[in-house]
């Protein structure tokens, strides 16, 4: 027989299992209590806010929601906001959403560059408030020239980079030229200078195949910058940095090239770091990296120097830069490196809230100098020259004409050169360098730096072969 005091032990003891298997029986069963910090799995709390707001949701490959739970998860639901919704769900595991197309939502890991169109107004607003005038924005203009520069680390790339003595004791960097190959109004040259030790920069020369002459004085009147006056002589210079497409040897940039030197200019490509030839000499895995952007910014700076020193057919007053999609990039950022470039046009780039998304393209942290400022700033460092924003509907430029182009409209304004700068919308256009991009940058060029539009005619174009462009590595 049991005692009365043992009796009332045991009940005691009942009651303190009970209460731990209350404690315990939540958790177990999934119920959402403040001592399991409200947790639920992340799948279904995402297929739940799905139906709630009638979305689709699509992970990315490196996004893993499995096993995964979420504290506190219902209460980071807004019922009034899905954007809101998913910002708290997101955030926490350094994930972000990106709207697709129709009610389609994709989930991906957080990039540092890229950013939401509400979030490039909200720059854009913020970096007008720091200037009303040309001589704020001048002071601005001159720190952000400074600050990239000195971000980008460009001074001590230069510094690294192989010289040699020639014959005069003066110092060259080593070059290596192809034969030229004549074409129908124009020629293509190799060029190859080696940069670092080892390491090599790949570019073709396109070149009009008529002698260079005196420009009449109804030409390169142009906007903002271009030479005016009788009695002129040299062709314009082009630089065109490459984006991320299939290399530089495909078709749309040799009829790009190719037709710009028809109608008298100038024009040099060269390979991405890790791409092309330079892929030869340092792996595909170098191209992503922080050195591939300061690689080919330099190739820009360089090949600009190179041509204006060594070619005696260039007019140093008609210098312009021209790429598309990463291209675009480094066309904003050798336009704002280099003063002596006078007209600029960067390609289904230009964007407050994307930065590129690759290395080569922000790997060295410009955007933050001066504070912290975005593409579309760093573009209006031209100002008051001739600029091109080529844009459409089915990318990051998709915002270009409500709101990068505005902000450098006003920019402008403070020059009174609204004009001299201007944005071609594709709106039904994709991500691309096709024939309208193409036409657009042509009008372009021909304004600005008064090209012969006759000679527009990309049939005329001869498709080489890659190995004919390339210097060392066949």
């Amino acid at each position: 027989m049991t005692t009365k005091r043992q009796r009332i032990s045991l009940i005691y003891m009942m009651k303190k299992i009970l209460l731990l298997l209350c404690a315990i029986l939540p958790a177990v069963a999934g119920a959402q209590t403040f001592e399991t910090r409200y947790e639920r799995s992340v799948h279904d709390l995402m297929k739940d806010v799905g139906q709630r707001f009638g979305v689709k949701f699509k992970f990315d490959s490196n996004v893993d929601t499995v096993g995964k739970r979420l504290p506190y998860a219902d209460f980071r639901v807004r019922p009034y906001s899905l954007e809101m919704t998913l910002d708290n769900i997101c955030k926490y595991y350094d994930w972000n959403w990106w709207k697709q197309n129709g009610n389609l939502y994709k989930i991906k890991l957080y990039e540092y560059p890229r950013r939401h169109e509400q979030e490039g107004k909200m720059m854009l607003d913020w970096l007008s408030s720091l200037y009303s005038n040309k001589e704020q924005w001048e002071a601005r203009r001159d720190t952000l020239r400074k600050e990239v520069r000195q971000r980008l680390e460009l001074d001590a790339f230069l510094d690294s980079c192989v010289v040699t003595k020639d014959k005069k004791g003066n110092l060259e960097r080593p070059v290596i030229l192809s034969k030229i190959r004549k074409h129908d109004g124009y020629t293509t040259q190799n060029i190859c200078i080696e940069l670092t030790p080892g390491q090599h920069l790949f570019g073709t020369i396109y070149a009009p195949a008529k002698k260079v002459s005196k420009f009449p004085s109804h030409l390169g009147g142009g906007r903002g910058g271009s030479p005016s006056g009788e009695g002129r002589v040299g062709f314009p210079l082009i630089a065109c940095p490459d984006g991320h497409w299939p290399y530089r040897y495909r078709k749309d940039e040799q009829q790009r090239l190719g037709t710009l030197a028809r109608m008298g200019a100038v024009c040099v490509d060269f390979d991405l770091y890790g791409w092309g030839e330079s892929e030869k000499e340092v792996g595909e895995a170098a191209h992503h990296t922080s050195r591939a952007h300061v690689y080919q910014a330099a190739c820009g700076y360089i090949l600009l120097d190179w041509m204006l020193t060594h070619r005696k057919d260039i007019d140093p007053k008609r210098v312009g830069v021209m790429g598309g999609s990463g291209g675009g990039t480094h066309t904003v950022l050798l336009s704002l490196l280099d003063e002596r470039v006078t007209a600029s046009a960067p390609v289904v780039h230009l964007a407050s809230h994307f930065d590129g998304g690759c290395p080569c393209e922000s790997g060295k942290p410009v955007q933050l100098a001066a504070g912290g400022t975005c593409e579309a700033e760093l573009a209006a460092v031209m100002a008051p020259k001739p600029m091109l924003i080529v844009s459409d509907g089915g990318d990051w430029t998709s915002t270009v004409p409500t709101l990068e182009f505005p902000y450098l409209q006003r920019i402008y304004g403070f020059y009174g050169a609204k004009d001299n700068v201007r944005n071609v919308h594709l709106p039904n256009e994709r991500h691309d360098f096709k024939e309208n991009k193409r036409q657009a940058v042509y009008d372009f060029f021909i304004d600005v730096f008064g090209l012969d539009r006759t000679m527009l005619d990309e049939s005329k174009i001869e498709i080489e072969p890659d190995d004919a462009l390339k210097s060392l590595y066949k």
